[in-house]
């Protein structure tokens, strides 16, 4: 609504460009402030971050997504929970979500975090802010068509068009419609966030259910979450939505790109030199960059997501160091 009125009731095509370039810059100072706090990336990553990716520069101030300003909001959140103000951060991301429902993709590691910080319920207070938000947002609507709101607002059934798929062209058009192939996507994602979580995430010692005891009463006390966990928890869960999407178009870039530096570059050096992260880099830009995308494309993304995901399960965690001695004393 603000920016129908601040572009002329959406006549000022270029109000509205000046408006999405702010958004741009206002996105790289948020996403800078995370990875400042990580000090996981080398300074001289940011400058592909800014310059090096066209898809990225369209989406923004020619192609007026919505994707950018779900992502500035989720962004938001994150600043906010590294800051440990988690109330707050819980009311950006459901912000973030009444924008675009992608950003559901990182709701599984934040909920993984509210949990090991606060246990169920502690947590359920910040899961209420999430969801009192997304009631208040929608009453207009809700009031007006309950029915139609809700189906359509959170339609997780839709169907995308095969002609703008940029990661599953090497596919028959058949099968990528077909209704098992998406069943089957969405079990891959299910059953790769629980080993993470049982796995990567969870490595205290305790039963992964000890995440619903109050903190006060779990056998190893939690300390507060370094900013590495915190993040990378939050990009792995996102990523892996990413890598068994059913379709991603050219908007959805903006999905992940400000976080691909970071999963890259948040395990040591000797399982990916830089020049080989450079080129897994390069290579997604230029599969995003392909239009309309081919067999080769998707499957160089797919290549590219795989190495990622394969450096974050073999890499160490970024765990806090007073856990880590917890665990030594033991």
């Amino acid at each position: 609504m603000g920016l129908y009125y601040a572009t002329g009731q959406g006549t000022d095509i270029r109000m509205a460009q000046y408006i999405f370039a702010v958004l741009y810059l206002a996105t790289l100072l948020l996403v800078f402030l995370i990875y400042h706090q990580t000090c996981k990336v080398p300074p001289f990553v940011f400058f592909f971050m800014c310059c090096a990716s066209y898809r990225v520069h369209s989406i923004f101030v020619l192609r007026l997504f919505n994707d950018p300003v779900a992502m500035v909001l989720l962004f938001l959140s994150i600043n906010l929970l590294l800051a440990q103000r988690w109330g707050w951060g819980c009311c950006c991301f459901s912000l973030a979500v009444s924008v675009k429902m992608n950003v559901l993709l990182f709701a599984p590691g934040l909920l993984f975090l509210l949990l090991t910080q606060f246990g169920l319920r502690g947590a359920l207070p910040k899961l209420g802010i999430c969801a009192v938000l997304q009631v208040v947002l929608g009453l207009p609507f809700l009031l007006e068509n309950p029915v139609g709101y809700l189906s359509r607002s959170f339609d997780l059934g839709r169907q995308f068009l095969f002609r703008w798929t940029v990661n599953w062209r090497f596919l028959p058009e058949a099968l990528f419609l077909h209704r098992a192939f998406h069943l089957a996507l969405l079990a891959i994602h299910l059953t790769m966030l629980l080993l993470f979580v049982l796995c990567r995430w969870h490595r205290t010692g305790e039963s992964i259910l000890s995440l619903l005891k109050d903190p006060s009463k779990r056998k190893v006390s939690p300390q507060p979450l370094t900013p590495n966990h915190i993040v990378s928890t939050l990009f792995t869960s996102n990523f892996i939505g990413i890598c068994f999407s059913r379709s991603l178009h050219y908007q959805f870039y903006v999905w992940y790109f400000h976080t691909l530096p970071y999963l890259l570059w948040a395990t040591p050096a000797r399982r990916l030199t830089h020049l080989l992260r450079l080129l897994v880099l390069g290579l997604i830009e230029l599969s995003w960059n392909t239009y309309p995308s081919t067999s080769c494309s998707s499957a160089a993304l797919h290549v590219c997501h795989a190495v990622i995901l394969l450096q974050l399960w073999l890499g160490p965690q970024p765990f806090p160091k007073s856990i880590q001695h917890s665990k030594k004393a033991h």
